[in-house]
């Protein structure tokens, strides 16, 4: 018999419940713990249907979806104080406003000359890229206190699923070409299905370490980070992970009774290997 291949799509993750609420928090293992990097400026395509790096569009050419009215209003109060040397369309967005919605009743930052009404073009004084990044940069602030939530989570994706019973599940994983919906098969090409993203000099887990700790809580980020760390190091000394009903053996004062179901929720971890579509991808998000 011919061996089986291991899927190519094969991605690891990690399971472990909230220490306050009614909650289980599922970590994309082989997104996180892998070297991408966003390559905006430095070899990105865009998200057109065609090669486009001359543009140097990143993913903006079709605006940002917002996930609330906070957001757009935090968005918007930024974009009042910007000057027309930090930011391209300043005059039109003055004229037109910043937004637009769409036939489904969705918010979403303007298109203006072919991308969103935010993104300075290649013959600005600042250079190519979002006017609310820049901003952020040259004042020293990180980017995600003023650009859309979109954005600033890219190329990370939060997925919230509720139970009958009230328990939440919430999956923290790489955005896939198919999140953007039938439109996202035709774009050319897209960062997260591309070697030449995989360049980065950290793990995701660093490089995107406030992003991440924003999207699920300092408290659970920095567990999460704890188990990548100790997973490195069983991994270095080939030592698999036991099931946490033994690890919690291992921890455990002499003399102190296990239950029938093993350690404590909020203490136990548990990984696996699943198989998933390849790709990624995170402005429409719902």
């Amino acid at each position: 018999m011919t061996p089986a291949a291991v899927p190519d799509d094969a991605h690891e993750w990690v399971s472990f419940e909230d220490q306050d609420e009614e909650r289980t928090w599922v970590f994309d293992v082989t997104f996180l713990t892998s070297n991408w990097t966003c390559i905006f400026g430095r070899g990105c395509q865009g998200v057109l249907t065609g090669p486009a790096e001359e543009l140097v569009h990143g993913c903006c050419s079709y605006g940002a979806h917002f996930v609330d009215g906070a957001d757009r209003r935090r968005v918007e109060k930024v974009a009042a104080r910007l000057t027309a040397e930090q930011w391209q369309y300043r005059a039109k967005a003055k004229k037109g406003g910043i937004t637009k919605k769409n036939r489904a009743g969705e918010v979403a930052t303007r298109i203006v000359d072919g991308a969103c009404i935010f993104l300075n073009r290649t013959d600005f004084a600042t250079g190519p890229g979002c006017a609310l990044h820049q901003v952020a940069l040259a004042e020293g602030r990180n980017p995600l206190e003023l650009k859309p939530e979109v954005c600033w989570q890219l190329p990370l994706r939060r997925d919230d699923t509720v139970a009958e019973d009230g328990h939440v599940t919430t999956t923290i994983t790489q955005w896939d070409r198919k999140h953007w919906g039938p439109g996202g098969e035709q774009f050319h090409w897209w960062c997260t299905e591309s070697p030449e993203a995989f360049v980065g000099l950290r793990p995701v887990y660093e490089e995107m370490a406030a992003e991440l700790a924003e999207m699920v809580g300092k408290k659970t980020f920095k567990r999460l980070r704890t188990y990548l760390i100790d997973r490195d190091r069983r991994r270095a000394e080939r030592v698999p992970l036991p099931h946490p009903v033994l690890r919690s053996a291992e921890t455990a004062p002499p003399g102190t009774a296990q239950s029938s179901s093993g350690s404590a929720s909020s203490s136990s971890s548990s990984s696996w290997l699943s198989s998933q579509p390849g790709t990624s991808d995170p402005r429409m998000r719902s």
